[in-house]
């Protein structure tokens, strides 16, 4: 039961990484700009963030068995369809429903491994696995990526994902229980809507915004679109019965503070992730396998102080250990901000390391400390409120760094660098009001 559910968490972290090696072969394909390579990475992160939150009230009311099968079958079904997709628009509609498995996936897998696993010890030990399956998969993406492109195209990259979403159902249907189902626990279609269309008016504007201008009046409408919905948002959260995001959660100085630096880092991290892989393919010629093997270091150093974390926190406390990992990626952003476009990979290859260093030494006293600051009770919107969070940034990251290097492609990853480090500044100052 524990590998379907690791599966399953993993799954949804390789495609966070894998895509973003095969930018290039896929452009090359189906010929696109930088906006249309944006729509491929952002479409599924933005669909993950929207609707995790809902899909985990939604586990609760009929099942999280039931419910992991359908978002694994969805995912599978996705993915061969990214994989045979004969156009963008296919592709990017592919990814949008990928998205909406992955968003299943998360919040289904950590309820069923929280109800099989009532020893606490026990837990604990499961939830590592899971974590560790999770960082593997996210490390080992890109240069899975690069392999299977250079063996058989940009293709496999999807297709992979068939044989491992259907041993995933067939395992949770074999040996996984079904949860208790929740009739009483609502869902917030109003809120749930007005996310959808906050996210997607904001990542369509900053997309389009670098391609066609940003004065230009669909891009003023979207950011007004993004306002006006994102208020309504606010309004449905305070006002319902069942909120999707109760509002009450950010008045703990600590939540509200460790979610803020969730987003902020992921701005950062995966924004720079998307300049870097074009940097590599685009603009320095390297092959996709190339371009793996180079964020190797940068992904593997996020598993390595992954397990560093939990020793360093234990001895300094969690603040000092996510002041130390947004110092270490500040530095780096610091370091990478004279760069051109040919500067040789390995002037760049520490700088890279201590960025993805950095993103492992936070992520796991941010979680701690997301989940020291609730009830039990509401462990599980509060850890689905930081993964929708930080999925959050990456669309952000992604749609605003990508729009700033479609022009001039040097100015704009060093004006994406800059931002970089004042938002890393930003969080370690938020990360001052996080308690020991």
């Amino acid at each position: 039961m524990l590998a379907a559910m690791t599966l399953g968490f993993a799954v949804v972290q390789l495609d966070v990484t894998v895509v973003n090696v095969g930018i290039r072969a896929i452009g090359a394909s189906l010929g696109s700009s930088v906006s249309g390579l944006q729509w491929v990475v952002s479409s599924y992160t933005l669909t993950l963030a929207a609707l995790i939150l809902t899909a985990g009230a939604l586990g609760d009311r009929v099942g999280a068995k039931r419910l992991f099968i359908v978002g694994f079958a969805i995912f599978t079904t996705a993915s061969a369809a990214c994989g045979l997709a004969p156009s963008f628009t296919v592709l990017i509609a592919a990814r949008t429903i990928q998205g909406v498995g992955a968003a299943i996936l998360v919040p289904c897998s950590l309820a069923l491994l929280n109800h099989a696993y009532h020893d606490a010890a026990q837990r604990t030990r499961a939830v590592g696995f899971l974590a560790a399956g999770a960082s593997t998969a996210l490390a080992a993406g890109p240069v899975v990526g690069g392999v299977l492109i250079a063996l058989v195209g940009w293709r496999g990259i999807f297709f992979i994902n068939v044989p491992i979403g259907l041993l995933g159902m067939l395992l949770t249907a074999r040996f996984a229980t079904e949860t208790p189902q929740s009739r009483g626990r609502g869902l917030d279609i109003p809120g749930q809507l007005a996310a959808v269309v906050a996210l997607g008016s904001l990542a369509a504007a900053t997309i389009e915004g670098g391609s066609v201008g940003w004065t230009d009046g669909w891009v003023l409408g979207g950011f007004a679109l993004f306002i006006v919905s994102g208020a309504c948002f606010l309004a449905v959260e305070a006002k319902g019965r069942s909120p999707m995001l109760p509002l009450s959660l950010f008045q703990g100085r600590t939540f509200r503070s460790a979610t803020i630096i969730g987003l902020l880092i992921n701005v950062a991290f995966y924004g720079l992730v998307f300049v870097f892989s074009l940097l590599f393919q685009r603009e320095q010629g390297f092959s996709a396998l190339r371009a793996g093997l180079a964020f190797l270091p940068m992904t593997a150093s996020i598993m390595a102080a992954n397990l560093l974390a939990g020793k360093l926190t234990r001895r300094f406390g969690g603040r000092a250990v996510i002041l130390l990992g947004q110092g270490l990626m500040a530095v780096a952003c610091l370091a990478l901000v004279w760069i051109v476009r040919s500067t040789p990979y390995w002037a760049m290859a520490l700088q890279l390391l201590l960025l993805g260093g950095g993103l492992g030494l936070v992520v796991p006293p941010m979680t701690s400390a997301v989940l020291g600051s609730v009830e039990r009770s509401r462990s599980g919107i509060a850890s689905g409120t930081l993964f929708a969070m930080r999925q959050t940034g990456s669309v952000i990251g992604v749609a605003l760094f990508g729009s700033l290097v479609a022009g001039q492609f040097v100015s704009g990853m060093h004006i994406a660098l800059a931002i970089s480090l004042a938002v890393l500044i930003a969080g370690s100052a938020i990360g001052l009001a996080i308690a020991e």
